[in-house]
């Protein structure tokens, strides 16, 4: 019995018996459908299980589900949402100010300070370098504006985002054209279906989307990060860069550290870390040799090499210099900011990636659920050895009990997140960390399966069958692959774009990823969906499409290869998803629909802050749910 479809490659052996017609649905049979049926209703139970026991302690969850519940809704509290999110009327909402946003209050009078020329004076409950401000009034000044107002300053955000989505597909698509190269593909200039989507994406990143409207520093910092980025990639082509472009490199590093000082960690870290393996790389081809470090004495040292190493000299010496002279790396208000070794951050931001992504993980869940345990011990896209399947189980192990001693020793929660209600990170702690110690350490599977998850996606998502595919053509492998390296056609037998959007990160891009993200995230002991952005952006530009092999067979039972003009996608929606990764559809909708959702909050369920006597506290100000 064989079957085929988008999920499911089928596979011949050219030595084995007749195969025989089963009725089928686009490659999926009965059999096959009742026993993953099973599975899945299995997994979807303790799925369920598992949310209602993490929400059975929101007081909403309680009052409109789990209360109506039969025999055991009585078992649960009664208890009503806090009287200080009572909503706000009609005339609530004509008393609207100027500042939406939380840190608006800040941000616009200090850019309107700027606006009129005093740049000498500076708030000091404001934590990030001027880099907004001068930029927002730079473009006042080209457009020929003359005051600043809340909404020339907000429409600066929306042009900075519609930016962001053309620089992450060209980012996207320069990171497709530098694994061509590398790994001796055909190199097309067109950018691939994959790449544009994904800028789009990235755009309506609901973090990203929801502060373009707002007049914050993240959406103008992530722009400049990535521009830097662009300029990176293309400094790793074939051409060498010359000295202007050295010193373009000094100066869009510059301009990011003045957006946000944790940008130094991407632009010198991440940046100059791969900058400096591709280096490597160059000379690894150079003198034929398997390793070589590029680190002569300074007397033989070349004029280029000198120069690649000032540059990242030069970045670390002007961020040493500010730490130096402002006695810390944040300004302003220091002492509700102060850098801290917070490792919990590396165990939520799992979770927020799955979260947001997860429309991205469904072929990875699938596999789950169809081979549970090959899926966990086996990397993406290779069959599971014994040596290898127990390095995994010992390191599944190893990172499960160090996440409970970092939960046990490192938990901090800022005094920001128990005290502002206002940001979804405060129902966040309040229902799951704050909850109990059970739930803390509960938790620790959901940041156990996140992590697998995300990092799985990241090297590269093939089918289900996939693997057991691979395992059964090994034997073929030697006597093919002398064939096709001799063939001229061997490198586009499929289709050129498919193939290289296809194609994961190296190992070290990804433990470089993860270093700046680390350092990024560590340092802050607040915990705020803002500060994923970056690392989410850059996990999104280096997650490969997916991969599925494009292998047919023939009537006759032997297997062949798809001509060169056909899809990614084998079985009978092949016309239709040739050139689409059906996922980033689904990310789309996805990412739209938390859009609605927290816009519309945003702007219709305010409510006011009101002491226990019912005064209206902050001055009677509208109060609004945000990220």
């Amino acid at each position: 019995m064989s079957f085929s479809s988008p999920l499911f490659t089928s596979y011949k052996s050219p030595y084995g018996p007749k195969y025989y017609y089963q009725r089928n649905f686009a490659g999926i049979t009965s059999q096959f459908l009742v026993k993953t049926g099973v599975k899945a209703s299995l997994f979807a139970g303790v799925g369920v299980f598992a949310l209602l026991f993490y929400a059975s302690g929101i007081p909403r969850i309680q009052k409109d589900i789990l209360q109506k519940v039969p025999f055991i809704g009585h078992k649960f509290k009664k208890e009503i949402p806090a009287s200080d999110n009572r909503v706000v009327g009609a005339e609530g909402q004509e008393k609207e100010v100027c500042c939406l946003g939380f840190d608006e209050i800040f941000h616009i009078p200090q850019a309107q300070t700027y606006c009129e020329g005093r740049y000498g004076e500076w708030d000091d409950k404001i934590t990030t370098p001027p880099g907004l401000y001068l930029i927002s009034v730079a473009g006042h000044r080209i457009l020929g504006i003359l005051k600043c107002t809340p909404f020339s300053l907000r429409y600066g955000n929306l042009v900075a985002t519609l930016t962001t989505a053309v620089l992450a597909w060209e980012c996207r698509h320069l990171v497709e054209l530098r694994a061509s190269e590398a790994e001796g593909r055909p190199v097309s200039p067109v950018s691939s279906h994959y790449s544009f989507h994904t800028g789009i994406n990235i755009a309506l990143f609901p973090i990203i989307f929801f502060f373009s409207g707002l007049y914050y520093t993240d959406v103008v910092s992530t722009l400049v990060v990535l521009i830097a980025f662009r300029n990176h990639l293309r400094r790793v082509g074939p051409q060498s860069p010359d000295i202007l472009n050295d010193i373009w490199t000094i100066v869009l590093g510059v301009v990011a550290l003045f957006m946000r000082q944790t940008n130094v960690f991407w632009i010198v870290v991440y940046m100059g870390g791969l900058e400096a393996v591709h280096v490597l790389r160059l000379a690894q081809l150079a003198t034929n040799k398997l390793t070589k470090l590029h680190d002569p004495p300074m007397t033989e040292a070349n004029a280029e090499g000198k120069v690649h190493q000032l540059i990242l000299q030069a970045l670390l010496g002007l961020f040493a210099a500010f730490v130096t002279w402002n006695g810390g790396v944040v300004l302003g208000d220091k002492s509700n900011h102060v850098a801290t070794i917070h490792l919990t951050q590396m165990l939520y931001i799992w979770p927020f990636f799955v979260f947001f992504s997860a429309p991205l993980f469904i072929p990875s869940i699938l596999a789950f659920v169809i081979h549970p345990g090959r899926s966990i011990l086996a990397t993406a896209r290779q069959v599971p050895s014994q040596k290898s399947a127990l390095l995994n189980v010992v390191g599944t192990l190893a990172t499960f009990v160090l996440s409970i001693v970092i939960i046990k020793f490192n938990t901090i929660i800022h005094p920001f997140t128990l005290a502002d209600n206002r940001h979804y990170m405060f129902y966040v702690f309040r229902y799951t960390v704050r909850r109990s110690t059970l739930m803390r350490y509960s938790l620790v599977v959901v940041y156990t399966l996140s992590r697998w998850l995300a990092l799985h996606n990241l090297a590269g998502v093939a089918t289900p069958s996939a693997s057991m595919k691979a395992s059964r053509k090994e034997t073929q492998q030697a006597s093919q692959h002398t064939t096709e390296s001799s063939s001229p056609l061997s490198l586009i037998t499929r289709p050129a774009a498919c193939a290289v959007s296809s194609i994961p990160p190296k190992t070290s891009t990804a433990l470089l990823w993860l270093a700046a993200t680390t350092l990024s995230l560590m340092t802050a002991p607040l915990v705020e969906p803002r500060y994923f952005i970056l690392p989410w952006v850059f996990y999104r530009l280096l997650m490969p499409a997916w991969y599925v092999p494009d292998d047919t067979v023939k009537g006759n039972g032997t297997s062949q290869k798809h001509s060169p003009g056909s899809g990614c996608i084998t079985g009978g929606f092949a016309s239709v998803l040739n050139t689409l990764d059906i996922r980033l559809i689904l990310e789309t909708v996805w990412f739209v629909g938390i859009n609605i959702v927290t816009m519309y909050v945003f702007l219709t369920k305010g409510f006011y802050w009101r002491a226990e006597d019912g005064t209206l506290l902050d001055g009677g100000k509208v109060q609004r749910f945000m990220w």
